[in-house]
């Protein structure tokens, strides 16, 4: 990465003294407004950015890395996120965690924040739309980013990309239903158009056309809400589809629940296969088969791939998909009798 522009850059550009600079960083009313404008110009010349962590520590590595998450009431991105950063904790670093909720607004105030008090670097799971140039501020500030499990920004080589081989989740999901027997398979939620949605499709429909099958895709935010809704209406409207791959367990989930209150037994009467394996799928009854993509293993990988990068050692590879497997359970096998042993392995 580039050097990081420093308060003595600044000065040689403003031709002023560093500690005039200084006094503008700390607002001090000692500087007049002409020569405070003319130092805030150059600073803007130099693309520096005032580091408030760096300034107390005088250069040394402040030992806080950024984490900044699109969503972390999803359930899949808090594991990430914890997992990320008990990693980071046991290599003696400390993090900052923000959630951007899905807003591009938020993320870029977040980024700048953290920027501004010295992060060391960035894991980034980013939201779609416009970034306000997040990341060229933080490629001028001199700071390592890599990108988590969404990317936004194509220039990998200065910002890795680190995610879950989704397609083959969706592969393998599909090819579960389609050994069990079913042919009208939908795709169930997922926001359209977004390459993580794209991503996860993309197996379910290889396998349907390879299997001479038609593809059914009904679109959804990515919630319990939205999957109870879709429960219903491919109940009352599509009963001629017998299985589902969802976008998410969450909209699984959701499913679940409004197969529940219809009546309608998963496993049997209609086999439903989830995205993500978080804890809750094997904890609701009947227990939900999911595409399982050991988010804890993958949030360990990626602080250990930064702390490897950070140390000095080589960047990351500029693309990188971890490995997805299935988890066989309950609502696409059938609920066994009593006294019987389910499975639930990989």
């Amino acid at each position: 990465m580039a050097r990081r522009p420093t308060i003595m850059d600044v000065a040689r550009h403003a031709g002023v003294s560093k500690s005039t600079v200084s006094l503008v960083l700390q607002k001090s009313s000692l500087v007049k407004e002409s020569t405070r404008a003319q130092i805030e110009d150059s600073m803007a010349a130099v693309n520096y950015v005032y580091n408030r962590s760096a300034a107390g520590l005088r250069g040394v590595a402040s030992g806080l890395v950024g984490l900044v998450i699109n969503d972390l009431r999803n359930p899949f991105y808090t594991e990430f996120a914890a997992s990320a950063q008990m990693a980071f904790a046991r290599a003696g670093y400390s993090t900052v965690i923000a959630n951007t909720d899905e807003d591009p607004e938020i993320q870029a105030q977040v980024i700048d924040a953290m920027i501004e008090h010295g992060v060391s670097a960035f894991l980034i799971a980013p939201t779609y739309g416009e970034s306000g140039g997040c990341f060229e501020r933080i490629e001028r500030a001199g700071i390592p980013a890599m990108q988590v499990l969404r990317q936004i920004g194509e220039r990998t080589g200065a910002f890795p990309f680190a995610s879950l081989d989704f397609v083959g989740g969706g592969t393998l999901a599909t090819r579960h239903l389609l050994d069990l027997g079913c042919r009208n398979i939908a795709f169930v939620g997922g926001l359209e158009a977004r390459p993580i949605t794209l991503e996860r499709m993309a197996g379910y429909i290889q396998v349907m056309e390879d299997a001479g099958l038609e593809t059914r895709i009904f679109p959804g935010r990515p919630s319990r809400a939205v999957g109870r809704e879709l429960a219903h209406r491919l109940a009352r409207d599509h009963r001629e589809i017998e299985a589902a791959v969802c976008f998410s367990d969450l909209v699984a989930l959701g499913m679940l629940s409004g197969f529940a209150e219809l009546g309608v037994e998963l496993g049997s009467e209609f086999r439903l296969v989830g995205f993500d394996d978080i804890e809750e799928c094997s904890l609701v009854y009947p227990q939900l088969s999911s595409v399982c993509c050991n988010t804890k293993r993958f949030g360990e990988y990626s602080a250990r791939t930064m702390l490897g990068w950070i140390a000095g050692g080589p960047r990351p590879q500029d693309s990188y998909r971890a490995p997805v497997t299935l988890v066989a359970r309950q609502s696409s096998l059938g609920v066994r009798p009593a006294g019987t042993q389910g499975p639930g392995g990989t």
